[in-house]
């Protein structure tokens, strides 16, 4: 399904005494690579408002640097409704749903230590921030539609607008996936506009390979699922791929709040 071939806009340079400093495209795998294994050398600033304390941050190995968020666990403020210092665990784990969708709507999460303990470590995307998901064109519904189906399945609370960065190539990215993942349905997207509409088969196969990576207790997802999220959790997740599996539409708007606040 993945249509960027697996790589990534221009976010990472060679290292500064190195005599021709330059922008590099790099593949997923080794975005991955420079985040689980490079050194974390400077905080950039800080974002302090949401449900994580967040920083960008500079990730550097022998070859490349790039810029990170960092979003450490003992930064994340208590919610009535998620489990202390699982934020980090979610945001990851969206990634790796992501992965396995083979849709790259997440940039290269890892988890790993950084300056303020164990944390989240996402790849910056370069972006305009003018703009989000109200001013897209009908140009980004096949990716818009990725979203919808990527959100229900990790059951996404907080689907804003501005959580939607275009890149360069004009490719969305999806990012603060910390919200996700709970045991009760708690949908909160602005991507409502295909509701009831029937979900492409090919996206439907990459579904039915999320439900068949869920069940194999060999499999990266599975692992971490087992790790991160509660046993009820897990049935949650299960429930809700098999029950977009068989409907083969889109999800529709239940009880309860529907939409994030503010929007975007």
């Amino acid at each position: 399904m993945s249509d960027d071939n697996h790589n990534l806009p221009p976010n990472a340079e060679t290292p500064p005494d190195d005599d021709h400093d330059h922008a590099q495209v790099v593949s997923i795998e080794r975005a991955e690579s420079l985040l689980k294994t490079g050194q974390i050398d400077y905080l950039h600033g800080a974002t302090l408002w949401g449900s994580n304390y967040s920083a960008l941050v500079t990730v550097q190995d022998d070859e490349l640097k790039a810029t990170a968020v960092y979003k450490p666990q003992r930064g994340e403020r208590p919610l009535w409704d998620f489990p202390d210092g699982t934020l980090c665990y979610r945001e990851t784990l969206a990634y790796t749903v992501s992965k396995v969708l083979d849709c790259y709507l997440v940039p290269p999460t890892v988890l790993r230590q950084g300056p303020h303990g164990l944390g989240s470590v996402q790849l910056f995307i370069e972006h305009n921030p003018e703009i989000n998901y109200f001013n897209l064109g009908d140009s980004f519904m096949p990716q818009l539609q990725r979203f919808a189906v990527f959100d229900y399945l990790v059951n996404n609370t907080d689907r804003k607008g501005g959580h939607l960065l275009l890149d360069g190539h004009s490719k969305l990215w999806g990012i603060d996936h910390g919200l996700t993942f709970h045991a009760l349905p708690k949908l909160r997207t602005v991507i409502w506009e295909f509701a009831g509409d029937t979900v492409a088969d090919d996206l439907l196969e990459a579904v039915n390979q999320v439900g068949e990576q869920l069940e194999n207790p060999e499999t990266e997802l599975r692992k971490q699922v087992n790790e991160w999220l509660r046993p009820a959790e897990i049935t949650a997740m299960q429930q809700r791929i098999r029950h977009l599996l068989e409907t083969k539409c889109y999800p529709i708007p239940g009880p309860g709040p529907n939409h994030p606040w503010p929007p975007v």
